[in-house]
């Protein structure tokens, strides 16, 4: 499924479409600059309650906000409210563990839709949170 999506160069242009409206290439970039936005926000919600975690979830943390950049988007240096943090360190892990499955699961889903180098992009950055919520979920057990 990976290789076919991104070795199509047909499908959506990465353009405006004709109306000014934005392309879908724009919106899933828009989303998924969103999306792991509020995955680091997640994370450190749970690195401010949870310090004892931060060997775990610090390299995971820097990850997501090279996605963030990987799309085209920022993280704000400057602290901001965050969803509270669960109690103990397995519901904390179980909790970010959902969320990283979740988004690459959307994120794959999202790849016959995008171009080439977007659907690759889509591709890798799914894997690596795939991968990210087989560790959280290691680190619960």
């Amino acid at each position: 499924m990976f290789s076919a999506a991104g070795c199509s160069s047909s499908g959506p242009s990465t353009e405006e479409t004709a109306s000014g409206a934005p392309s879908v290439s724009q919106r899933v970039r828009a989303r998924a600059v969103q999306d792991s936005q509020g995955l680091v926000k997640q994370y450190d919600a749970v690195l401010a309650a949870r310090p004892g975690l931060t060997g775990l979830l610090a390299p995971l943390r820097g990850e997501v906000v090279r996605h963030v950049g990987a799309f085209g988007g920022t993280v704000s240096p400057a602290p901001v409210p965050s969803p509270a943090a669960p109690l103990d360190d397995k519901s904390a892990l179980t909790q970010l563990a959902a969320a990283e499955r979740a988004l690459a699961d959307r994120r794959a889903g999202e790849l016959l839709t995008v171009p080439g180098e977007l659907a690759r992009l889509l591709a890798s950055v799914a894997a690596a949170g795939a991968v990210h919520a087989y560790v959280l979920a290691e680190g619960a057990r």
